[in-house]
């Protein structure tokens, strides 16, 4: 019961972070309401599979690990390199995904933000109009919505949380168990 209650917290997480990609990228602003319901379902997230192992080393290697993301991303904000939307939804990310999946993420976030950044910086590359005059827009501006790298990685990397764990329970028989 415990893992299908986080498996729904994860998916309204990935909801959330849909939510807020979209935001950051038609008005480059990521609210704190957000990311405190982020924080919030991670840590409830956390909380869950704390109890169902027995162990919160995972609770707390993501708390240090979102702080020092926070850390490490600040002087970046202070320099206007980084929103601080972003700054704020990065020190998140680990207590959404917990600290196995950092490595899983990390990868994807690279990936989704070279592609991003080529975007933006290429509009020519898209092939609808109104969004080539958006991204040259954000290019005139000098502007990336970093969030939206950050959401697809995070999003990408819960979706293969929720597999992993639904073909965990598929294969030692909880599913059967629940029917």
């Amino acid at each position: 019961m415990l893992l299908a209650a986080s498996i729904l917290m994860r998916a309204l997480a990935v909801v959330l972070l849909a939510r807020a990609a979209w935001i950051d990228f038609s008005t480059q602003k990521i609210s704190n309401r957000d990311v405190l319901l982020l924080l919030c379902l991670g840590l409830g997230s956390l909380l869950l599979l704390s109890l169902k192992s027995g162990s919160w080393l995972n609770m707390g290697l993501s708390a240090m690990a979102g702080l020092l993301l926070f850390v490490a991303l600040f002087p970046f904000w202070v320099l206007r390199k980084i929103g601080a939307g972003d700054v704020k939804l990065m020190a998140v990310v680990p207590f959404l995904i917990g600290e196995g999946d950092l490595i899983v993420f990390a990868g994807l976030l690279l990936l989704f933000a070279i592609a991003t950044a080529l975007l933006v910086k290429n509009p020519l590359l898209l092939p609808q109009s109104a969004f080539r005059l958006y991204t040259q827009h954000l290019d005139r501006q000098g502007v990336v919505p970093f969030g939206v790298p950050i959401s697809l990685a995070a999003i990408c990397t819960i979706a293969f949380q929720i597999y992993k764990a639904l073909v965990l329970a598929t294969s030692s028989g909880i599913l059967d168990q629940l029917n």
